[in-house]
């Protein structure tokens, strides 16, 4: 096995691309909540939110009550997804210092998504990463569908390629390569790792793995083995995509971290801490969360064991 990091950095995007999958609407105080959960098993970058048009995403149409409601935390970033400039106005106005924008490598899901080209899309995005650098917030970029498209199919890595350099050489700071209907294998994310990282820092790429098929986590491994030491993850596996038919939940945050800390890898991440805010959330929306820790932790609590039996 090649050389592995001895530290990863968690994104958790449970309360962004988790809840806005949800049948139900999360109420805002329970958003909050969660959010302080994570914050307290020590997850330091954490997508709270999205300023999203209410009328496409009315689950999260609190996006300014859940920032408001959030503390000022030293070592603690909360970001929100920006998808264009109406957007960027309500996130300044909220005190975020840092947004997401987001395009796609497949031109029907764009279109299916977000209502417009990727060209057009990333010409909202010039303009937005402007306003927001003058306005001192940083920048993360998402590149959607960026193995498979579940209207197109497989995905040229060349327009992975481009897409993110377009976005880096407008401001962000990383871009986060993203499987979001969850059919990528190892060999898909080394195949375009390979032709990314010839345009952008293998230290500036995290991945985005949905977990559909049950290869998010040796996918991260593939991508562990390439180099990458960033990835995105939500408590309890939520997730999905209201705009990808077929997609699943998001790789789970406590199934990482677990399988991190089995590797002997640093995560600064507590185990039992993300399990029990991914069940303050199991018990809002009253069903069972898809992760194995959650399910793992769940049964031990119920049987009297009383904690997470495989914590590190």
């Amino acid at each position: 096995m090649s050389t592995l990091p001895t530290t990863v950095r968690v994104v958790e995007v449970g309360p962004r691309d988790g809840l806005q999958n949800e049948r139900e609407i999360v109420p805002t105080a329970t958003k909050i909540a969660f959010i302080k959960a994570l914050a307290a098993a020590g997850l330091k970058q954490i997508e709270a939110t999205s300023f999203v048009n209410p009328k496409i995403i009315p689950k999260l149409s609190d996006a300014s009550e859940v920032i408001a409601g959030l503390p000022r935390l030293d070592q603690v970033v909360f970001s929100a997804l920006v998808p264009n400039e109406r957007g960027l106005d309500r996130a300044i106005a909220s005190g975020v210092k840092r947004i997401a924008i987001f395009t796609a490598a497949s031109e029907t899901f764009a279109q299916k998504n977000i209502g417009v080209t990727i060209e057009k899309s990333l010409e909202e995005y010039e303009r937005v990463c402007t306003r927001a650098s003058e306005a001192g917030i940083s920048i993360r970029g998402y590149v959607s569908t960026a193995f498979v498209c579940p209207f197109e199919g497989n995905i040229d890595p060349s327009r992975v390629r481009d897409i993110s350099k377009r976005l880096m050489n407008m401001g962000a700071d990383e871009v986060a390569i993203s499987d979001t209907i969850g059919a990528a294998v190892p060999t898909d994310v080394v195949r375009t790792l390979e032709i990314v990282a010839k345009s952008v820092s293998v230290g500036k790429i995290a991945l985005h793995f949905h977990d559909t098929y049950g290869t998010a986590l040796v996918n991260v491994l593939a991508g562990l083995q390439f180099g990458v030491t960033t990835f995105d993850s939500s408590a309890g596996g939520l997730g999905g995509c209201p705009f990808a038919p077929g997609a699943s939940g998001n790789l789970a945050t406590e199934d990482l971290v677990y399988t991190m800390h089995r590797m002997g890898i640093d995560t600064d991440v507590s185990l039992d801490g993300v399990v029990q805010a991914a069940e303050l959330i199991a018990r809002t929306i009253n069903r069972p969360l898809a992760s194995a820790g959650w399910r793992r932790w769940k049964g031990s609590s119920q049987s009297g064991c009383g904690q997470t039996c495989a914590s590190t």
